[in-house]
């Protein structure tokens, strides 16, 4: 994947909280630390965004100024030479796609943040460590991430790994702010198996990511001019990698014992993820990423 030299960075879009540590969240409704590991077991790894109800009053990480991003990325030739420019242009291009479908049925897209931390961070759904891997807070409407997660995926997933494999990570957890944008989310009221809507949340979001990349090279920046200039079938091969060792049977497989048992599935089989990502590619049409209305997940 390449971006276009000359095309503008909007720095507006990340909060570069990684000089600051997290701080153990202040609880309030009596749910205590306990209720927010479970808060985060069950919205990372069951997909279930839960409301923020009982979390009020929790503090967010304070946040710095990104002062270091605003000087080393500001066009898109800092992306091809630098990682943290890469995932800044990513998201740029990602949102840029989103707030066009909006407009086109008539609608406005709220664009929002990603996060970038280390180790820990604090936000509006409680307190979370890098080992929840990259999620989506519904109730500050922001993305967090380590950027340490995608070398796990290559080290302890074994995934190929990639500047579209970063793009197709970061896709996906825009495709839940969609959904919340959508009120979609709100559908969800199965947390696992193999046809729960916690499976169906998932899988449209990997769609999602699929019909950004098929309009990727074609999205401009702020100055007209598209963000990305070529992403090769290496690159998604890639991203078709990496959605399959994220499956809830590789996972269970591989990294769980052995057994797959889906009946706990939550984030949808390998061969759905694959599947339901080549279909938003393939067509580049988001409303052919109806997951929650179709007999046939994959």
């Amino acid at each position: 994947m390449q971006f276009n030299e000359g095309a503008e960075l909007d720095l507006s879009q990340v909060s570069d909280q990684r000089g600051v540590g997290g701080r153990v969240a202040g609880v309030g409704g009596g749910l205590g630390v306990v209720g927010l590991i479970i808060y985060f077991l069950v919205q990372q790894f069951t997909g279930i965004q839960l409301p923020a109800g009982g979390l009020e009053g929790l503090g967010q990480n304070t946040q710095v100024e990104s002062s270091q991003l605003a000087e080393k990325c500001k066009t898109g030739a800092d992306a091809n030479r630098d990682s943290d420019c890469r995932v800044v242009a990513t998201i740029n291009s990602i949102q840029a796609f989103w707030t066009d479908q909006f407009a086109r049925s008539g609608n406005t897209y709220q664009v929002t943040k990603t996060n970038f931390f280390r180790t820990s961070v604090n936000t509006r759904c409680g307190n979370a460590t890098s080992a929840v891997g990259p999620f989506y807070c519904p109730a500050d409407s922001q993305v967090y991430i380590d950027l340490d997660f995608f070398n796990e995926l290559r080290t302890k997933f074994g995934a190929t790994g990639g500047p579209f494999v970063e793009a197709y990570v970061l896709a996906h957890e825009y495709g839940h702010h969609v959904q919340n944008l959508l009120g979609t989310s709100d559908r969800v009221t199965s947390r696992t198996g193999p046809t729960s809507d916690s499976v169906r949340l998932e899988l449209q979001a990997d769609c999602y990511a699929g019909a950004w990349a098929k309009a990727a090279t074609t999205v401009p920046s702020s100055n007209g001019q598209p963000l990305i200039s070529n992403i090769t079938q290496e690159d998604v091969n890639a991203a078709l990698d990496a959605a399959a060792r994220i499956g809830d049977d590789f996972i269970q497989r591989e990294l769980g014992g052995g057994r797959v048992d889906t009946t706990k599935f939550s984030h949808g089989s390998s061969a759905q993820r694959q599947k339901w990502f080549n279909t938003g590619l393939s067509t580049g049409d988001p409303a052919r990423c109806n997951t929650f209305d179709t007999n046939n997940l994959g």
